[in-house]
């Protein structure tokens, strides 16, 4: 067996798990493409009731937030992106990178991982580490509806000679577990969270999902500083408000943080 056909995803297994919520996404795969994101925004495919879910063994220009690479290596990497349908009079998606990352830590949790910790506004941790990161990217409106597209990459088993940065902070599933589950496990896991999730934010916004995110919040109550796009500002954290904007009070009270584009650092 080559090594192409050791990384192809088994839909029929896939499938098989997601039992009757198959019916609900069309899932395709690809060896390589250079991001699932952008080929799901440069080619967006029309509402048939369905979540059209992208799945890359390996991204060659896989993105993140604040313009940078999601850094992924064959088979070391689940990467995929999941294309989502909202209806004309649906909450605007201001929080649903916060929410997409609860369905994430739920769907770990579920297979065992413990201390799963979310980072405003993308990102999952375990021990304090990375695991997963998300990117949600809107398409223009067309009818006052919305589509987005949720980027998803997750550590499998990352090489012991890749060069990442701040790597210290960085983790994967065989750190964490000892053996990851199959990409067909996990996805399943994953899809089976994502749908009811889209559902429910779809009619209540994050309101609903606030005090879930709230319970995982990786800085809760400690120094932080948010920096970025102009910005500068230090103070304790606070969570997040129904919306999914950041509270931090600092000495001049409480700043809310709407920008995406931000770093959240702990202080020392």
């Amino acid at each position: 067996m080559n090594a192409s056909s050791d990384l192809a995803l088994d839909l029929a297994a896939l499938t098989a798990k997601l039992g009757a919520l198959s019916t609900a996404f069309d899932i395709r795969w690809v060896e390589e493409c250079a991001s699932t994101n952008s080929a799901l925004l440069d080619a967006p495919l029309g509402n048939d009731g369905r979540s059209h879910v992208l799945v890359a063994a390996h991204q060659s220009a896989g993105r993140g937030r604040r313009g940078r690479q999601w850094l992924s290596w064959p088979g070391a990497s689940l990467t995929f992106s999941v294309l989502w349908h909202f209806a004309p009079d649906a909450p605007a998606p201001a929080g649903l990178s916060l929410a997409v990352g609860l369905v994430l830590a739920r769907a770990l949790e579920k297979l065992g991982i413990s201390a799963v910790r979310l980072k405003w506004p993308n990102d999952v941790l375990v021990h304090g580490r990375k695991l997963a990161g998300v990117l949600v990217e809107v398409l223009p409106e067309r009818e006052r509806a919305i589509t987005v597209v949720i980027g998803i990459g997750l550590n499998l088993r990352l090489p012991a000679d890749a060069m990442i940065p701040e790597s210290d902070g960085v983790t994967d599933l065989f750190r964490e577990l000892g053996e990851p589950p199959t990409r067909e496990t996990l996805l399943a896991a994953i899809l089976s969270e994502l749908h009811p999730m889209l559902t429910t934010y779809a009619s209540t916004g994050f309101g609903l999902l606030r005090n879930a995110w709230q319970q995982r919040n990786a800085f809760a109550g400690l120094p932080v500083r948010v920096s970025g796009e102009g910005l500068d500002v230090v103070g304790f954290c606070q969570g997040v408000d129904e919306e999914g904007v950041l509270l931090v009070r600092g000495d001049e009270g409480l700043c809310r943080v709407y920008a995406g584009d931000v770093s959240l650092r702990s202080m020392p």
